[in-house]
């Protein structure tokens, strides 16, 4: 026999669970309060620009083949900042506890499509050595390109601030609780649907016809609150015994 489910049916689980639906969404949601602020340390994240563009000449204001040139070259300066060559001298300069490929996991480098500026990002625990590394990266690079690429085309387009990077990006509270509320009403309307399934116990008539495949021939109601009877005699049923003299009448 094919057994269906009516959308009141998900409903009436669902109105039955709501408890444990909501005490899931709400630890959800306090855990991750606590670790977002207290537990995850905040990371800050500054940036600088330089711009890639060679010497112009006096005969020639715009040179289309020195742009493309100077675009195609920035993947390989991506890669040359990131290199030990440039982060050995940012550490020996901040005197920083780190070595090369632990301080290239904190900087990015990104470029848009056919553009001459690169941007450095960092992100560090503290703002202020953020802003620091940002700065010491595209110093040091500028000085070192020339030696190692043979070319002087790049210039600093702008220099990474203290005061623009005291707000921290991670963690993002707010998100996190966000998230958290999501994933936890998931989990409580998954588990009650889950206790629902394995519940095989009986309570309505449709179980019974179900399980035993057999129709219902009456059904036994609940009676609650019935008055008891109580013995209660009317005046003039009550009957007195005459005394000695005394007779019916008198």
């Amino acid at each position: 026999m094919e057994e269906t489910i009516s959308l009141r049916d998900l409903f009436q689980v669902l109105r039955k669970r709501l408890w444990l639906i909501a005490l899931i969404t709400i630890i959800a949601a306090t855990i991750s309060a606590v670790i977002s602020f207290f537990v995850l340390t905040p990371v800050y994240q500054t940036n600088t620009q330089i711009l890639v563009n060679q010497a112009k000449s006096e005969q020639q204001l715009y040179n289309a083949g020195a742009v493309q040139t100077n675009v195609q070259l920035i993947s390989t300066y991506n890669d040359i900042i990131k290199s030990p060559a440039v982060l050995d001298k940012v550490i020996d300069q901040l005197n920083l506890d780190s070595s090369a490929e632990a301080l290239s996991g904190k900087i990015q480098v990104t470029s848009s499509e056919n553009s001459q500026v690169a941007q450095i990002t960092v992100q560090d625990t503290d703002a202020k050595r953020a802003t620091e590394i940002a700065n010491a990266t595209a110093s040091v690079f500028q000085k070192e390109v020339p030696k190692i690429m043979n070319v002087d085309n790049v210039s600093i387009l702008s220099k990474a601030d203290l005061a623009a990077s005291k707000s921290p990006v991670k963690p993002q509270p707010i998100l996190n609780i966000a998230i958290a509320l999501v994933v936890g009403l998931m989990v409580g309307i998954g588990l009650s649907f889950l206790l629902e399934y394995l519940d095989n116990t009986i309570k309505t008539e449709q179980d019974i016809e179900h399980v035993l495949e057999l129709p219902v021939m009456g059904v036994i109601t609940n009676i609650k609150n019935v008055p008891k009877v109580t013995n209660v005699q009317h005046p003039d049923m009550t009957a007195r015994v005459p005394q000695r003299g005394e007779t019916f009448g008198s």
